[in-house]
């Protein structure tokens, strides 16, 4: 089920996770479908699980559950590319089928957010805007974790948006490896982690070809997510 999975523990108490193909959490599959999947990954990791609309955007939303939820906390109703959470026992998920799923938590577990980031949200500055909001909850160092997503090798654009992304992201021009021009987002994901500041790792492993994740560009309708969450109790 998990590509990358590093638990709470007693010097963050907080966790993050990327799924793998082996589930799919898109919003594709009918609602009953997708509850269970929600539900299977909220009872592995021990804590329910809130999702928005993704729009390749900017916004940055605070998820928050009743006590007692369970499973999935759907906030569909709310449109954002990035969720913060500042409660224990509480997760926040992006899905991802080749754009970049990114969770960043705070050295004392007050808070963590999931970020989607694509070539849109990337230009658009929604990791700047996440780190902004979860600085307004605590003054100490952020860690970050950048999981699967398409590789600069793979993701083919074309040559003006290549050299339009090149410039404005500030990374440096790629291809792919049959010679098309191409944006390499995990460089920018970094890049721009290292300009707010978080201290990043990047987990690897390329959606397009890796067999085991969902890839958009490859075909597949499901999608994968990137979770983080403060330990119950905390």
């Amino acid at each position: 089920m998990f590509c990358f999975r590093r638990d709470p523990d007693a010097v963050l108490g907080a966790g993050v996770a990327f799924t793998s193909g082996a589930l799919d959490l898109g919003q594709a599959q009918d609602a009953a479908a997708r509850r269970a999947a929600h539900d299977r990954l909220a009872a592995e990791l021990g804590v329910p699980i809130a999702v928005v609309t993704q729009v390749h955007g900017n916004a940055v939303v605070h998820a928050t559950a009743e006590p007692g939820a369970s499973g999935l906390v759907d906030i569909t109703g709310q449109e954002a590319d990035a969720l913060v959470t500042t409660q224990p026992g509480l997760a926040v998920a992006v899905r991802v089928a080749d754009c970049v799923p990114i969770c960043i938590v705070a050295e004392d577990a007050s808070v963590v957010a999931a970020v989607h980031a694509g070539r849109n949200g990337l230009l658009r500055g929604v990791i700047c805007r996440a780190v902004e909001v979860m600085r307004t909850h605590t003054g100490v160092g952020l860690r970050a974790w950048v999981g699967p997503h398409v590789c600069g090798a793979c993701y083919e654009v074309p040559r003006a948006m290549a050299e339009d992304g090149w410039g404005r992201l500030g990374i440096d021009p790629t291809d792919t490896t049959w010679g098309t021009p191409s944006l390499d987002l995990g460089a920018a994901t970094l890049a721009q982690l290292a300009a707010a500041g978080v201290r990043a790792e990047a987990v690897g492993r390329c959606t397009l070809h890796d067999p085991g994740l969902h890839s958009h560009r490859g075909g597949s309708t499901g999608r994968q997510v990137g979770v983080a969450w403060i330990a119950p109790g905390r």
